[in-house]
């Protein structure tokens, strides 16, 4: 299985970016989700998507990303709006090996890691 970020990179303030993750060896509907790191944070989810779409966002990024996935392409995508300074972080893209009803929201959920993506806002 091979996971692999990008879309990352500098952008002000207020600004958008749009992460993809492409997938590969995994089968396209099992549950995925994006997570963030930030230097001396813990890893932390910031939206997860079922293998039927449904979505979820944690509350300091709703209204401003959206989790999307593209099966055809097994690929996932974030697209972050309004970005904040306290949205920088390396942002990770993540698979179960499930197929998932609903977003799994734990790290133990995840069995796969892309190698991340830098996003650094500036103020």
């Amino acid at each position: 299985v091979q996971l692999v970020e990008s879309g990352g990179g500098l952008v002000q303030a207020g600004g958008s970016l749009r992460l993809s993750c492409a997938a590969s060896g995994i089968f396209s509907f099992n549950a995925m989700g994006w997570y963030r790191q930030a230097p001396g944070k813990e890893r932390e989810l910031v939206a997860a998507i079922s293998s039927g779409s449904s979505t979820y966002c944690v509350d300091s990024v709703k209204g401003r990303f959206t989790i999307v996935r593209d099966n055809s392409k097994n690929t996932l995508y974030l697209q972050m709006n309004s970005l904040k300074p306290e949205d920088t972080a390396m942002y990770y893209c993540a698979a179960s090996k499930k197929l998932a009803r609903v977003p799994f929201t734990t790290l133990d959920d995840y069995d796969y890691w892309g190698q991340g993506t830098q996003v650094t806002v500036s103020s």
